[in-house]
């Protein structure tokens, strides 16, 4: 399983201020899952029905009744009481969301294009928590349930919660600038990348121009020398054009006589 590069850890706090709905339930019943679009393994291939079936007893569904309100700030707008059908549970090839009948969770969820609820894993981590004292209390100080069942314990809230809520920065604000702010390093890291290369393109470039620059002027060295060479011989051969032309005159004159 391999998380994405900028990946980092969150904690729960910030990553419930992240998930679309946050519920307090307990487990009614769980009911087999057939493989389908959420419940299915990467290995798993063909169509429904086939020899992957054999692993479908890994995935389930489970009822859940809320025993408080949702938690202020979901997007769920359900009373204490409801009933909810969950999907998407089971033990998958990188997660697992896994529940046990008659317990209680605190659930962070999402739904679907077609209204269906399914677990929602913030920042690839855990999206079901067991009811105990140190959840109760970390979530009831970031969010506030409202209207619990009289067979549970009433999630309990300090008086100021306003107050600290208020004066509290927000982690998803922070977050979000800190995700901003490594894309937009990551984004000048790879403006710095291309940058280098193509300098180096232009240094090899460079280059090559130099060492053709060196050998035009190699080039030209030899070819001055060549005419300088030819030019002294065209000089010699002027010099004795003279002689010949005379030795050319008294042979013809000797020649003549000799008629």
């Amino acid at each position: 399983c391999q998380l994405p590069a900028e990946w980092r850890p969150l904690s729960e706090g910030c990553r419930a201020e992240l998930a679309a709905i946050i519920v307090y339930a307990r487990v009614l019943a769980l009911h087999p899952d057939p493989y389908g679009a959420y419940n299915y393994l990467p290995w798993q291939e063909g169509p429904p029905g086939g020899p992957q079936q054999a692993a479908g007893d890994l995935f389930y569904s489970a009822e859940i009744e809320l025993l408080c309100d949702q938690a202020w700030g979901s997007m769920l707008e359900v009373p204490a009481g409801s009933r909810l059908n969950l999907t998407g549970l089971g033990y998958f090839s990188c997660h697992s969301h896994t529940v046990m009948q008659g317990y209680a969770y605190f659930f962070f969820l999402r739904m679907d294009e077609n209204y269906i609820l399914l677990p929602h894993g913030v920042n690839f981590q855990e999206a079901i928590f067991p009811d105990t004292q140190e959840n109760r209390r970390m979530f009831a100080s970031l969010f506030q349930f409202s209207n619990c069942s009289q067979a549970q314990h009433v999630l309990s809230f300090s008086s100021d919660w306003e107050i600290q809520e208020d004066n509290r920065l927000m982690c998803s604000s922070v977050q979000k600038a800190l995700f901003e702010e490594e894309d937009r390093v990551k984004k000048l890291q790879q403006k710095v990348a291309a940058l280098e290369k193509r300098n180096k393109q232009l240094r090899d470039r460079v280059k090559k121009v130099k060492r053709s620059l060196r050998q035009a002027r190699k080039n030209s060295r030899h070819m001055e020398l060549v005419n300088r060479k030819l030019s002294e011989k065209l000089s010699s051969a002027a010099g004795q054009i003279p002689y010949i032309n005379s030795l050319k005159q008294e042979n013809s004159h000797g020649t003549y006589l000799k008629v």
